[in-house]
């Protein structure tokens, strides 16, 4: 198995930069780790116990940090379970099966058990919203409610990011920081801390983590990575009551729509007044 660092120095840097964010988590929370047969799994658990469970993916290339926005609103209405997936640089296994065998949702059932959950709403983002459409469709039954943001596996995976990332990498420092914010959208003029730190440690990862080079299995904007465009078209042919709503100019990182989200999962939460915190990524 190719590992999924480029040095182990890189992969120190990493974790010791995530393990600092970990510790700033906005609000009381668990940190575990269960055995799988795919390996250890990380966990941070969130929120009230007895609470409806809700269980969130992060998209690839990143780790749970990314929800450190969210999880003070969402905690107050669910037992939120913020997963670090197998194979990407959090604090999971690397283990990378194929995404085209049920593998995943085989890892899945062994994570929930351990976390004695029967069943949950999930929320995901990019790969993280594959896997959610993966799981529930393969776990009908265990799937309560699900919101996917830029998923992939539906419209189109865009290839061209691949050789930009190779021409990025010809210009150095300031290539790479291009391609960030490609990916993730201009940086704001006047960064607050959070937000800055939020961009160095996905920039922190880029220099040194092996994404993914494979297409996400098919299920039968300005986005970068996958065609937001096909994806609405085909949820609306194939998902007709799904609630979709797209972001035309809106890049692959996507911000801000948690509110939305909470609205989805339980509306009466969303009517709540100051229920809804804004929706800042770190």
């Amino acid at each position: 198995m190719k590992a999924i660092y480029k040095s182990a120095e890189g992969e120190r840097l990493v974790r010791e930069r995530y393990q600092a964010f970990l510790k700033c988590w906005p609000v009381p929370n668990e940190q575990v780790h269960v055995p799988t047969q795919q390996g250890s799994t990380f966990a941070v658990i969130s929120g009230p116990n007895g609470a409806p469970p809700l269980v969130l993916f992060h998209g690839g290339a990143f780790n749970s940090a990314m929800w450190m926005g969210d999880v003070p609103a969402l905690a107050r209405w669910f037992r939120v379970y913020c997963i670090d997936l197998i194979g990407e640089p959090g604090l999971s296994a690397p283990a990378r099966p194929s995404l085209g065998s049920d593998a995943y949702a085989v890892w899945l059932d062994e994570v929930l058990r351990n976390l004695s959950i029967d069943h949950a709403s999930i929320v995901g983002i990019s790969l993280g919203g594959w896997l959610a459409l993966d799981y529930a469709i393969r776990r009908p039954e265990r799937v309560e409610k699900l919101a996917v943001l830029c998923p992939g596996g539906i419209g189109r995976q865009k290839v061209g990011i691949v050789f930009l990332t190779l021409f990025s990498r010809m210009f150095g420092a300031w290539g790479k920081r291009r391609l960030v914010e490609h990916v993730l959208g201009p940086a704001p003029a006047n960064r607050p801390p959070a937000v800055k730190s939020f961009f160095d440690f996905f920039a922190l990862i880029h220099r040194h983590f092996r994404p993914r080079m494979v297409k996400l299995p098919v299920f039968s904007g300005r986005d970068v990575l996958i065609d937001s465009a096909q994806t609405k078209r085909r949820l609306e042919q194939h998902a007709p009551k799904a609630q979709v709503v797209y972001l035309p100019e809106t890049g692959h990182f996507i911000t801000g729509q948690m509110a939305r989200v909470l609205e989805f999962l339980w509306p009466a939460a969303a009517r709540v007044p100051n229920a809804r915190s804004p929706s800042a990524i770190l």
